[in-house]
């Protein structure tokens, strides 16, 4: 019996963000490095705030609705958070444990770029946070863990990286701003793109470039985390109160896939005649299917991860769909590329 795949999308809330008419002009259109190009230019020459600044600017960009510090480190979005900072008051200052004083987390390290001027008090990656939890974070690269040796009173994770391509120590923070901070790094590495001559290299970075181990973290954790009304005010408070510039992947989130991805080449979709291919469903945990939109067909399909580790390879008769087991892969993103002998299509899947 032939089986009807119903394939349902659903559109996001538009979030009503205050972004100049005309503001992104220059980059309508563009894919990869030209749109990576082109953004830069536009969010490029920020009015700099010192550092000393940022204690001042935080009261207008990460205070909740009750009036106190937006920690992304403490905060329990669904529950009652476990300590909770007067801004100013509690400012630190030493501190022995958690809910002791809060300060200024560069979510990008220092040491990543060599407490350079400009990104030291770029906000769009520094927040207000729990002076302990800041401090046993480190300088660590984000990423997954499932087994921690140290977790935070809101549920943050230190401890070795289940993500492919790397296996030492990471910091995992609660899933509600894993996208934040994922966003931040897209932020920091257009924003910083050519001008990061004094930056350092770290087992996450090659100076504004995000190695491709971290990537694939970031952009899992931009889909599963989409752009909140807090961000959405947050960009708003830093272009209009302070920098004067936006961060674009909060503005619009699709943009990060068309620049790390369309890039390579690899996300660009080439169907020919009458072959088309989907996946379905996708995102997806334990199994998705490859539904060919044409005639049956012999086709070839690779699967690679971000890095371009191959991770799998077959030749199937394919008729109506195929089923994929990736119950095993690792959470992250991947690219097949499927080939007959009249067409190639490059399709992405999101392993949850």
């Amino acid at each position: 019996m032939k089986k009807i795949f119903q394939v349902f999308v659903f559109l996001p809330l538009l979030l009503s963000a205050q972004i100049p008419p005309g503001y992104y002009n220059p980059a309508q259109g563009l894919t990869g490095n030209n749109l990576k190009v082109a953004l830069h230019n536009i969010i490029k020459n920020h009015n700099q705030l010192t550092y000393a600044g940022l204690w001042s600017a935080f009261p207008k960009t990460d205070k909740k609705a009750n009036g106190k510090v937006w920690d992304i480190y403490s905060t329990v979005p669904a529950g009652t958070p476990p300590y909770e900072y007067t801004f100013i008051t509690n400012q630190c200052g030493n501190y022995n444990g958690e809910g002791d004083c809060y300060n200024r987390e560069h979510s990008w390290p220092q040491s990543w770029f060599n407490a350079t001027p400009g990104p030291d008090s770029d906000l769009f990656h520094i927040y207000p946070t729990d002076g302990k939890v800041n401090g046993v974070r480190s300088n660590y690269p984000y990423g997954n863990v499932s087994s921690a040796s140290w977790t935070s009173l809101n549920g943050g994770k230190l401890g070795p990286c289940t993500n492919t391509g790397y296996n030492l120590t990471v910091f995992e923070p609660v899933n509600e701003f894993k996208g934040d901070l994922a966003r931040g790094y897209f932020y920091m590495c257009t924003r910083y793109y050519s001008e990061d001559g004094g930056w350092s290299f770290s087992d996450a970075v090659n100076k504004a470039t995000i190695l491709p181990w971290q990537l694939n973290v970031l952009l899992q954790w931009h889909h599963q985390d989409p752009v909140s009304a807090k961000e959405v005010a947050r960009n708003d408070s830093i272009y209009y109160k302070f920098q004067n510039n936006r961060n674009p992947f909060i503005d619009n989130p699709a943009w990060a896939d068309s620049i790390w991805v369309s890039a390579n080449s690899i996300f660009e979709r080439e169907s020919r005649l009458q072959h088309s291919f989907s996946l379905f469903p996708n995102p997806a945990a334990e199994h998705f299917f490859i539904i060919n939109h044409g005639q049956p067909t012999e086709v070839e399909f690779t699967v690679t991860d971000v890095s371009g580790k191959v991770i799998s390879v077959k030749k199937e008769t394919l008729s109506e769909y195929l089923t994929i087991d990736c119950s095993s892969w690792n959470a992250g993103v991947y690219f097949l590329v499927i080939k007959n002998s009249v067409s190639v299509s490059r399709l992405k899947f999101i392993k949850t």
